[in-house]
């Protein structure tokens, strides 16, 4: 007997599905790997060769002060197409955020040093670090918005699984910018800071056109396709401005994963590099971890399906904290096996294990009419506390108290802390329906 067609090949809204998923992987992947490779570079030369009358620890501060500018754009980026996303669509907002990113980053590997143009290079730096961020700010939520509501036609009990897909651009991104980095960090002195840093930026035009390649073929999201024909009174920001409780408790759940990814990242290079480790051991070391994070953050999306968004995230917030002090002891020890074994708990399992479901959770927390908005401003904000000023006040307090790794401990401490209150506080939404267009977001309250 002949299959049927439904039986025999996929339907097309599963097609389609895989196809969304693909495309928020390459966005994500695009956007972790332009900002790792900044904070890996700027760690690495970034202060002597935008900032070069700068002592070292100083010119460092900086270099890592130009990473925040870009952090500091991501809220704007998140309103901004939010708005755009909620009204018009959130496919072809994906599209310009994706060109704004590939294209920055490339412009910062064409970009001349202070020692050629004076004070601009540090001005254009921060220029094209804030075009990132605004470009950024809104590719996370409309890559994950996409993938989420696609999967709600066809696999609505997964959604925390294939929003993994969109979640495993950050260890990816981490993989590919630590192996390049890796790769040039082996010049010689003279070779990596006159030309060899440039090339991981110049290498990004390559993920981006990959990239664009996928996501024109994306159809647009069917849950936004029911509401777009209905009417709207207000901007998406002034429904959620009259109720922001539920925007701040989604910024609040996500501090500890992204101060746990930055301090055990990108400031770990700068931290470990002084401690006496070489670049290539380093590298190393995050590449490793990032390759466990592969494995570890689908399993916990997939348990998040299971058991719910809430218990998941909140275990990986205690472990986050109980490993802190543990860890940098690790890092602090000198042995590369065990800044191997460091890595690879603090970031590869328990920062994993907080990040994997966030996407899901916070796609579940809007309604549909805002849910770009509202999901990319809580993600952004999130960032922004926790990643991007978290390196900065590492480095600041680590200068003021003449060294020592307690003040890294404690900002991971911290960070897993306001995430384990703010979800405990959460009403668990794993079962919810993704189809309402109602404004009201679908998470607050007390658990239950």
């Amino acid at each position: 007997m002949q299959p049927s067609p439904s039986a025999a090949q996929p339907s097309p809204d599963s097609r389609q599905l895989r196809r969304v998923a693909v495309s928020g992987l390459l966005g994500t992947t695009v956007e972790f790997y332009d900002f790792l490779v900044y904070g890996t570079v700027a760690a690495l030369v970034f202060g002597e060769l935008f900032f070069p009358r700068a002592d070292p620890a100083v010119g460092t501060i900086a270099a890592f002060g130009t990473f925040a500018a870009g952090y500091l754009a991501r809220p704007l980026g998140g309103i901004l197409f939010g708005h755009f996303g909620d009204r018009i669509g959130r496919k072809s907002m994906l599209l310009l955020t994706m060109v704004l990113m590939g294209c920055g980053s490339f412009l910062i590997g064409l970009l001349p040093t202070y020692d050629a143009i004076g004070v601009w290079a540090p001005i254009l730096l921060v220029a094209l670090r804030v075009v990132q961020g605004i470009a950024i700010g809104g590719e996370w939520g409309g890559a994950m918005l996409m993938v989420v509501e696609h999967a709600e036609r066809t696999q609505g009990s997964r959604r925390g699984l294939w929003s993994s897909f969109t979640q495993l651009g950050a260890p990816l991104g981490s993989v590919l910018s630590a192996g390049v980095v890796t790769l040039v960090a082996g010049l010689p002195d003279d070779d990596f800071r006159s030309w060899g840093w440039r090339v991981p930026f110049l290498l990004s035009i390559v993920l981006l056109a990959v990239g664009l390649f996928v996501r024109l073929k994306v159809a647009e999201s069917p849950l936004f396709a029911q509401v777009k024909r209905e009417p709207v009174d207000k901007p998406p920001i002034v429904e959620l401005l009259r109720r922001p409780k539920p925007v701040l408790l989604a910024a609040c759940v996500g501090i500890g994963a992204f101060t746990t990814q930055s301090l055990l990242t990108s400031f770990m290079i700068s931290y470990a590099v002084g401690e006496g480790y070489t670049r290539p051991q380093v590298l190393t070391a995050v590449t490793i971890a990032s390759c466990v994070a592969l494995a570890v953050l689908p399993a916990a999306s997939a348990l998040s399906d299971r058991v719910g968004r809430r218990p998941v995230v909140l275990a990986g917030a205690v472990a986050s904290a109980a490993l802190a002090f543990p860890v940098l002891a690790l890092v602090d020890s000198g042995s590369p096996g065990l800044l191997v074994l460091a890595l690879a708990l603090g970031h590869g399992v328990a920062q994993s294990t907080m990040y994997g479901p966030l996407g899901a959770l916070l796609t579940e927390m809007f309604g549909t009419r805002v849910r770009y908005t509202g999901a990319s401003l809580g993600y952004q904000a999130a960032t922004l506390v926790g990643a991007g000023f978290s390196p900065l006040i590492a480095g600041s307090l680590i200068a003021s108290y003449g060294g020592g790794s307690t003040p890294v401990s404690l900002l991971l401490c911290a960070g897993a802390a306001i995430t384990a209150v703010t979800v405990w506080r959460l009403r668990e939404t794993h079962t919810d329906a993704l189809d309402s267009p109602a404004a009201t977001p679908t998470l607050e309250g007390t658990p239950r």
